[in-house]
């Protein structure tokens, strides 16, 4: 386990006393230079080190936090990663155990294997929002108010919350969900590991490439003629929507709550608009590089009309 203090009072008054081995733990010493590695669940950094420690000690599980314990990712007996998708499936499969048939929210940029897991494997419905955990939570609690039962709102960033802790941003609570899933098979089975929990995500379909493309409008250019960047980002939407129509290999989502997205060539796309940024990101998965650069070519060939666009980044992975 590794983090910070509220990690460190969830390791010496809460684990250690219910004779949880905690042998391996590290950075639990608060110091704000955050002098081991970015304090980001996300970080690839943060999770080699935690990667490391599980395989290091031969650990069941490794867990980990960010600064303020709102986001948390964990790590398997054999070292796999459970964070992003993964640890969305996992917390989806506990809950609807507990709570058969219930809508799980997520952000926009969550997986199509992610929605056939948790709707075709699990019984449940996947209701896919936008991104920004407070946006994510608040729709989970408005579809309660109409009727449509929700216990779990979660983002890909680690952020998730639960009805049943009155929908708290607690990243501990949701570590001590997958604690007691773990404790309670190995009363059965001491040897087991963290089996029960990768069982639990088996059957997740996960893309061969996944990538994220942050293509920036330029606030001064000719092009804006004065306008917002806003603005400016909804009309290069509006007219990729315009484009996809018209291209056979391509389906627009159905039901999509931000930005436009696409499927084909056996993956997705999603280009949105930045919550407060003038950026727009475009998440790409796929089950092939071959078939990610297809999708990427298609929104290059609609956006390259706005030159206010900068397709570098873009055009960087198209020609790696």
């Amino acid at each position: 386990m590794q983090g910070m203090e509220q990690v460190a009072f969830l390791w010496d008054k809460v684990l250690k006393p219910l004779g949880a081995v905690t042998d391996g733990s590290q950075f639990l010493e608060p110091d704000g230079l955050f002098p081991n590695h970015i304090p980001n669940p996300e970080d690839k950094a943060a999770m080699e080190a935690i990667t490391q420690a599980v395989l290091n000690n031969k650990a069941d599980l490794g867990i980990i936090f960010d600064t303020d314990v709102d986001r948390s990712a964990a790590v398997d007996s054999s070292g796999r990663e459970l964070n992003r998708n993964r640890l969305i499936a996992l917390m989806s499969a506990i809950v609807l155990e507990e709570h058969p048939g219930t809508t799980v929210v997520t952000d926009s940029v969550t997986s199509d294997g992610l929605t056939a897991f948790i709707e075709k494997k699990l019984g449940g419905k996947h209701h896919r929002f936008k991104r920004g955990y407070k946006n994510v939570i608040d729709e989970a609690i408005r579809l309660n108010s109409t009727g449509e039962e929700s216990h779990l709102a979660m983002e890909t960033s680690g952020h998730g919350a639960l009805k049943e802790n009155h929908w708290l941003d607690d990243g501990a609570y949701m570590m001590v969900k997958l604690l007691n899933k773990l404790a309670g098979a190995r009363t059965l089975n001491p040897n087991i590991g963290s089996k029960v929990l990768t069982d639990l995500v088996e059957g997740l379909e996960e893309a061969a490439v996944t990538v994220e493309i942050r293509l920036k409008i330029d606030q001064n250019h000719a092009d804006l003629k004065g306008g917002s960047f806003r603005d400016y980002g909804e009309s290069i939407l509006k007219h990729l929507e315009s484009v996809i129509s018209k291209d056979p290999n391509l389906n627009k989502a159905p039901k999509n709550h931000e930005g436009v997205r696409v499927s084909g060539y056996g993956g997705w796309f999603l280009l949105r608009l930045s919550l407060h940024d003038p950026v727009l990101p475009l998440n790409i998965e796929a089950q092939s590089k071959n078939d990610a650069m297809k999708l990427g070519l298609a929104v290059l060939a609609a956006a390259s009309e706005f030159s206010a666009l900068d397709t570098t980044a873009l055009n960087k992975f198209l020609q790696q």
